[in-house]
């Protein structure tokens, strides 16, 4: 069965373009002008991944992702297209549920390559035990957060980036392993990784006194409490 993508783009000639691609790599593709357009199409039907564009007439990509986590409780992977290559506004799209985002003009062959990545993963299956360091807690089946009792929202790429390191906890992942294992070596991304992870600190140590995620100079991430030898 052909995987579906809805695209959400409201430039014609982009859309036809992504469709048209889309369309002969074997997806159902469908179409939506606009955040309004979208929000319908996404209350009736099932999607695989969406391909949304930051800046459109009505309400926005990142409402449109808000809504998408928040209102109708779905957890489609989500790709960003954005024209402004800007750390900030990359870090608000995946506080608000991105899951990943590419920089306009748009290399299809890129684009397919981490929609695979992303529709593989939001499909694999596996073990759902509870992960816990100090007093973090993720429960893999029901990805529910909680640090010290405090229960922690984040969107699904950062829910994976956390149980890849707590699943290794105490011992490092390498950046590469990290890449590779988020979004598939086809599309691994060092810059996407970096912002993540800061989004990723932001929710788990800011708030609190102790720090768990340790970054490894050269090398890479691990997370573990401060006196926990490697």
């Amino acid at each position: 069965m052909a995987h579906s993508v809805l695209v959400v783009e409201d430039d014609r000639d982009l859309a036809r373009n992504l469709v048209d691609y889309l369309d002969l790599r074997g997806y159902a593709t469908d179409y939506a002008p606009d955040g309004f357009a979208a929000i319908n199409r996404l209350q009736s039907g099932h999607y695989d991944l969406v391909i949304l564009d930051l800046m459109l007439p009505g309400i926005d990509g990142i409402a449109v992702c808000h809504r998408l986590r928040h209102e109708l409780m779905k957890r489609t992977p989500v790709i960003m297209l954005t024209a402004k290559d800007d750390v900030d506004v990359k870090v608000s799209a995946f506080d608000f549920g991105a899951d990943d985002y590419i920089v306009k003009p748009v290399a299809l062959k890129e684009l397919e390559a981490r929609a695979r990545a992303l529709i593989r993963r939001a499909n694999s299956e596996g073990d759902s035990p509870v992960l816990v360091v100090g007093d973090l807690r993720l429960d893999t089946g029901t990805l529910r957060v909680e640090r010290a009792g405090r229960p922690i929202s984040m969107p699904p790429v950062q829910l994976r980036l956390l149980a890849l390191l707590m699943k290794h906890a105490p011992n490092v992942v390498s950046q590469q392993a990290i890449t590779r294992e988020i979004w598939g070596e086809e599309a691994g991304d060092k810059h996407s990784m970096v912002v993540h992870m800061h989004a990723l600190r932001t929710a788990i140590d800011k708030p609190f006194d102790k720090q768990l995620i340790h970054t490894v100079r050269g090398f890479g991430y691990r997370i573990a409490l401060a006196n926990e030898s490697l």
